[in-house]
């Protein structure tokens, strides 16, 4: 099964996309709650590099690496990459006005309900929104 979610940003495409694949600002945006943060974040943004995120619970009770191999890339339009699991996910970054739509498909896991995966992923999404119209 896919899930979708979406967000449009308020910024500039360059300003998105550098937000998106820039460690320095990965670590800023990459957690579901004000509970979490992220406190390390690498990116090799080419086809066959690997990316990792650590997620963690900002009272240490857990952490997780979320981790995968980039398949496709195409600058400012469009990221297809493979997690650790074997789960697909495709980001598109679409320009419309003065403001960028962002969509990801992702493959669901088979753990936690598609509702929940759903609204951990938009929420997510959604800080990153309100990190890049920071900006």
């Amino acid at each position: 099964m896919k899930i979708q979610i979406e967000s449009t940003v308020n910024n500039t495409i360059d300003k998105v996309w550098d937000c998106w694949t820039n460690p320095e600002h990965i670590v800023n945006w990459n957690f579901a709650s004000d509970d979490w943060h992220c406190p390390n974040a690498t990116n090799d943004l080419k086809v066959g590099g690997k990316f990792s995120s650590t997620m963690a619970a900002k009272d240490g009770s857990f952490s997780f690496e979320f981790a995968g191999i980039y398949d496709e890339l195409i600058h400012h339009q469009y990221i297809k990459y493979t997690m650790e699991d074997g789960r697909q996910v495709e980001t598109t970054f679409k320009i419309e006005n003065n403001s960028v739509l962002i969509t990801s498909i992702f493959d669901a896991e088979e753990i936690n309900s598609a509702d929940i995966q759903k609204s951990g992923w938009q929420a997510i999404l959604n800080n990153f929104k309100k990190y890049t119209e920071s900006k």
